[in-house]
């Protein structure tokens, strides 16, 4: 393809994705198709002559698009916000087509000083103090790994430069919340810790963390000869977005010297609002926090920002220095590749950039209150409804949500729940989650999609009420 040919068939994209975004009310959320639909639409094998541009758009509008579901719906309420912002889009665009790597400072001078400098702006957003500094990674995924591996190294002075975890006379042990997200104890596993050695601590009515549990906990891995290494807090747990206590956490981590990493992929957010930062006291007492921009925030995936109050403990972590990528001024420069685990990485700061200068922070602070706002009236109608229950705190712009009808329970209740979720999400009228809290079904709705207003919150009550008793 021609600089030329791109130029044209650019425009073709742009006008695609901009017409996507002004009907996408009319699609169904849900993609209304059948396992194995596109596969069996599509070749076995890649054409080994090129075809025109408007045939492969053809083919995508008739095959690929009925098999999405649409996350930027204004009656999508699944799993969490990912809000693809059109100014982030952009960036996200102009980073692919620039095509630079960052390798290293000198690799591409502006990628590592735009990403040094953005984050910084994000950290003043946060309310975060300036002994934080920040990184891109992909996802809270791999942060979470990032950080349970400079605990590992800090609790085992460095086992990597000696014989690993196989050389360790004690077990090292991993603690979070029974409601952390899967991802804690991936990350756990991978970074060599063993399923054995990961402590799942109680938690309360609100679902956060009991910090009496966790000393305990950690007694009694002190008594019995173990290590203990690092605890994992969350800011917004995936299923209710409870708040562990994140103060008095971080007093248990510093009596006894371990890693805290704070996991607050969604709400970190929130942390933009000066009335929302309550929620996360006593960040300052941790190592390492993890705020996924990708989500509510508002920038395109994948954009997870990572924190430590230590950055020189990472980069001895995580550095590699071969002789093809040395130059005079590493001394005086933020090398990110020593950063995290991949050596590249895209300039994805670029979408974070043009998202803020292009909506600017009393935008986005605004987005963000009309959705706790919308989520506190949609949590008021379902309190005040006959058979219907709220199942947990709503502490930012998730609700938890169940139906009880007279005489249903157990089992019988979670298949009237499961049902009724199915009828909804099959409709194509809205877009929910179904999800277990203490072992019994209910359903999760997250708000806050870009074009979600009250009318359409107004629209999903309508709509749950009309399912139920279908």
């Amino acid at each position: 393809m021609t600089p030329e040919q791109f130029r044209q068939h650019g425009h073709q994209l742009i006008d695609l994705i901009a017409d996507y975004r002004q009907t996408i009310a009319e699609r169904p959320v849900m993609a209304q198709v059948e396992p194995g639909y596109l596969k069996a639409a599509l070749p076995v094998a890649a054409p080994h002559q090129g075809e025109p541009f408007e045939a492969i758009l053809d083919d995508f509008n008739k095959l690929v698009m009925p098999g999405l579901s649409h996350w930027q719906h204004p009656d999508f309420y699944g799993y969490f916000p990912s809000n693809g912002t059109l100014s982030s889009v952009l960036g996200d665009f102009l980073s692919t087509g620039l095509g630079v790597l960052g390798l290293s400072w000198q690799s591409s001078p502006a990628l590592s000083e735009l990403e040094e400098t953005t984050l910084d702006w994000l950290r003043q957003l946060l309310g975060l103090s300036t002994q934080w500094s920040g990184v891109i990674q992909d996802t809270a995924s791999t942060s979470t790994l990032v950080a349970l591996i400079c605990a590992r190294e800090r609790a085992s002075d460095f086992a990597l430069t000696r014989g690993g975890l196989q050389g360790q006379p004690k077990p090292l042990i991993v603690y979070a919340s029974a409601h952390a997200h899967s991802s804690v104890d991936k990350a756990a596993l991978l970074a060599g810790f063993g399923r054995e050695n990961i402590r799942l601590i109680a938690t309360d009515e609100q679902f956060a963390m009991q910090p009496a549990a966790l000393q305990a906990a950690i007694e009694a891995d002190l008594a019995a000869g173990n290590q203990p290494c690092a605890i994992v807090a969350t800011t917004g747990t995936t299923t209710t977005t409870a708040l562990d206590p994140l103060a008095a956490i971080g007093a248990i981590s510093q009596a006894h010297q371990l890693w805290l990493h704070v996991d607050s992929a969604m709400a970190g957010s929130a942390m933009i609002l000066p009335e929302c930062r309550w929620m996360w006291d006593g960040i300052e007492l941790a190592d390492s926090v993890v705020v996924n921009a990708h989500k509510w925030l508002g920038v395109a995936f994948d954009c997870s920002i990572y924190y430590v109050r230590d950055p020189q403990h990472l980069i001895r972590v995580m550095s590699t220095n071969p002789s093809y990528l040395q130059s005079a001024v590493d001394g005086e420069v933020k090398n990110l590749r020593d950063w995290g685990i991949p050596l590249g990485r895209r300039f994805r700061a670029l979408k974070l950039w043009l998202m803020l200068r292009s909506e600017g922070v009393e935008a986005l602070q605004q987005r963000l209150r009309r959705d706790l706002d919308n989520a506190r009236w949609l949590a008021a109608q379902v309190e005040a409804a006959e058979d219907w229950q709220v199942l947990a705190p709503v502490q930012l712009q998730t609700l938890c949500i169940r139906h009880c009808p007279d005489g249903l329970e157990g089992a019988a209740l979670d298949a009237h729940t499961r049902a009724w979720a199915d009828r909804l999400n099959g409709s194509g009228l809205a877009y929910v989650t179904p999800a277990t809290l203490e072992g019994q079904w209910m359903v999760r709705v997250s708000v806050g999609a870009l074009p979600t207003e009250r009318e359409h919150v107004e629209r999903l009550w309508a709509n749950l009420q009309a399912v139920v008793s279908a």
